[in-house]
């Protein structure tokens, strides 16, 4: 017992920390913080606990205490998880400005939620009881066991897909090159929705200080609309570099000032797009500094004897002395040679503990056999008591991780989000209020790969077997279900469902998006941002600072197809560039199926590239024939780096002075994309490019209209085909 007391609480309670720490986001306030963390500590005692029944129960020891932390932690979660949580996370998710008016939110929400969930309850304990299918006095067993039901089936699932897809992410990202492709779709994909998430918060602030400048200072709805405006003031002091642009009002963004309700809903929208765009700008971060680290991973590995098998970093200035040699030394060995190496042996050893785990649940249904590994480990080592507590202790996180590495993959689909550092309070409140519900039905299914000579554990003491607290699930549900998800894990790790949606086409929205799925090639845009980025890097920029127009200009064209001869010259001059780009990218790189996959993907996928970035041309008609459009438009424009009426003025003149020394830093990229095109015989970039870089200094233009200035034609375009054709003749 001395173990659980000594090292599994301290342990619990590190671990809670530590989590919190990393993903909660800056503005999450402390009683949210401490619901969350005491949600979380009671459901990992509930885990933690697991060992210790093992070992009182195994050796019939005193067991009063692990019996009094059972009903602690499992009736404090039950408690958290059906009334605190739920109510907590509407009294977040309201807008409203009162203390009382968000608790009266919250509780309209939850009561309409358990009303209609109550009576669904009610109608089937009452048609049960009718069937003689629930022995008198045994509605509160029915009860638990029915949410253990639930925790159980749902849960055999997402750890069948957890079992299957955590030793294949790991062995499938050890490789550099596969890594490599996933990270440039990643970008690609994230710089677009920070393109639309920045684009929507600058929306949500066009619509509040529109509001703000219609509203007198005597209306009664002023008070609510200067919490509002303080908002927009506190976002720009806490973030300077942030920039609005291209926001502008709809036909019913006018409409929030009729009441306090409708305030209500201007400020809930602002928030919701503020942490949308900070959670995606943090993911965008994450993934170009992984990629820009794995660049120069792979760099340092081809040229390690010329460094003299030290590792040089571009994010960070070159260490000084024996100790900063030894230490670049130690960091060239860890990441270019042993980081791969083990994360290959750790994937091995997952996933024979996976296939350990299927062995057991397999083996439930046969009664006097148990070939369940764990057991059989157990049972060997006699009476030491850290040896069992440690071999009960590490399977059953390994499931767990499974387990909640499925649910929050599925849960950030359609839920919630959970982004390092930038995770809003609703999104942890949810978080815990699952990874509550599925600590029971976890350990009841570790505890039945235990062998312990029909004795009962004070955990079933507790919960009882589902097959005596409720006969309606039959005599044998406890040893059928595994067997399903033995079943599904093979048909995951086979690849079975995607070769069904696969066929089915129209069944695409229900797969779920795996890193699997990003293996089949580089993404040419993820390629050129990334370039573009460590361009930057170099000139001592920050990441991700200049994403927004750079993504814009390259992702927010209409994809439909164009039939004019201009059109597709652009699209084959992108489509080589990109190709130029990728090639340089992976000239000398260790394994030469990179180029050869490179050339390839894009040298079959031409129609597909051309679908990605061709009707540039029908954009500019559209635009042009929209022009009287955006000049009723521009009347409705207002500001959009105010923080308040009074200093506007001046946060866009700070805009302004910048935006000469960024544009000249983008026409360097674009001369070396030039460069690079003339290197490899590529077609001619279009005449006069030079010449529009140069008048792209003026900072009296905004950067939406810059890019369109980019985007519209400024030569004839005849030679340029011609050429192509002679070319391809």
């Amino acid at each position: 017992m001395w173990v659980f007391y000594v090292i599994s609480l301290p342990l619990t309670l590190g671990m809670v920390i530590l989590t919190l720490r990393y993903f909660a986001g800056p503005e999450v306030p402390r009683y949210v913080l401490f619901t969350v963390g005491y949600t979380w500590f009671c459901s990992l005692s509930i885990i933690m606990l697991v060992p210790a029944d093992i070992w009182t129960t195994k050796f019939d020891l005193s067991n009063g205490g692990i019996s009094f932390f059972w009903s602690w932690s499992y009736w404090s979660t039950f408690l958290l998880t059906w009334a605190v949580v739920p109510l907590i996370q509407g009294f977040e998710d309201a807008g409203d400005f009162t203390v009382a008016e968000r608790f009266k939110t919250s509780i309209h929400a939850n009561l309409v939620f358990y009303l209609i969930v109550g009576s669904i309850g009610f109608f089937g304990l009452v048609l049960l009881i009718m069937l003689n299918k629930i022995r008198r006095g045994g509605v509160l067993g029915f009860a638990m066991a029915c949410s253990n039901t639930f925790g159980l089936v749902t849960g055999v699932f997402l750890l069948g897909f957890g079992l299957s897809e955590i030793p294949k992410g790991l062995w499938r990202n050890a490789d550099w090159t596969t890594r490599q492709k996933v990270l440039s779709h990643k970008i690609a994909k994230m710089a677009v929705k920070l393109d639309d998430a920045h684009q929507e918060l600058s929306n949500a602030i066009v619509v509040a200080q529109a509001t703000s400048n219609q509203m007198s200072k005597r209306d009664p709805l002023r008070p609510y609309m200067d919490v509002i405006d303080n908002m927009l003031t506190q976002t720009f002091r806490q973030d300077p570099s942030f920039k609005p642009q291209g926001g502008r009002l709809g036909e019913n963004d006018m409409d929030y000032d009729a009441d306090e309700k409708s305030m209500a809903t201007l400020r809930r929208h602002l928030r919701c797009a503020r942490e949308q765009y900070y959670r995606y700008k943090s993911e965008y971060m994450s993934y170009v500094s992984e990629a820009l680290e794995l660049e120069d991973t792979i760099k340092n590995y081809e040229r390690g004897s010329s460094t003299e098998w030290k590792y040089i970093s571009s994010f960070r200035p070159t260490r000084n002395g024996k100790i900063g040699s030894l230490l670049d030394t130690t960091e060239f060995f860890w990441r270019c040679i042993l980081r791969k190496q083990l994360e290959k042996l750790l994937a091995i050893l997952l996933g024979t503990m996976s296939a350990a785990i299927l062995l057991a649940e397999a083996t439930l249904l046969p009664s006097g056999v148990d070939l369940s590994l764990f057991s059989i480990l157990i049972n060997s080592v006699g009476r030491q008591e850290i040896l069992v507590q440690v071999l009960a202790f590490i399977p059953l996180m390994y499931m767990c991780i499974c387990t909640y590495y499925s649910l929050f993959k599925v849960g950030m689909l359609m839920f919630y989000s959970l982004t390092p550092r930038q995770t809003s309070s609703v999104s942890l409140l949810m978080i815990c209020s699952m990874v509550a519900r599925y600590a029971p039905p976890i350990s009841y299914n570790f505890l039945n790969l235990i062998s312990l000579d029909s004795k009962s554990t004070i955990f079933e003491k507790h919960m009882g077997k589902i097959n005596d607290a409720v006969s309606f699930f039959g005599d044998g549900f406890n040893r059928i279900y595994p067997l399903i998800m033995v079943v599904y894990t093979l048909l995951v790790a086979s690849n079975f469902f995607d070769r069904v949606i696969g066929f089915f086409g129209s069944w695409m929205r229900l797969k779920i998006q795996t890193e699997a799925d990003d293996t089949d090639g580089f993404d040419p845009s993820g390629m050129i941002i990334l370039q573009k980025e460590r361009s930057w890097l170099e000139q001592g920029e920050k990441v991700g600072e200049h994403v927004i127009p750079l993504a814009r200009n390259f992702n927010s064209v209409d994809i439909e197809s164009a039939n004019d001869s201009t059109s597709q010259d652009k699209v084959a001059l992108e489509m080589k560039a990109a190709s130029s780009l990728v090639n340089n990218h992976t000239k000398g790189s260790p394994s030469n199926p990179m180029k050869e996959e490179v050339g390839r993907r894009y040298g079959s996928s031409r129609e597909a590239m051309s679908s990605k970035y061709a009707a540039i041309r029908e954009q500019q008609v559209r635009q042009g024939n929209s022009k009287p459009a955006e000049k009723n438009i521009a009347s409705a424009k207002v500001s959009l780096l105010g923080a308040g009426n009074s200093n506007s003025n001046n946060l866009v003149g700070g805009a302004s002075a910048g935006l000469a020394s960024k544009w000249e830093s983008m026409k360097n990229g674009f001369q070396s994309f030039k460069a690079n095109m003339g290197a490899k015989k590529f077609l001619p970039m279009r005449q006069g490019l030079e010449t529009k870089l140069d008048s792209l200094n003026s900072s009296s233009e905004s950067l939406d209209e810059i890019f369109q200035r980019l985007k519209r034609p400024t030569v004839d375009h005849g030679d340029l085909n011609d050429e192509d054709e002679g070319g391809s003749g």
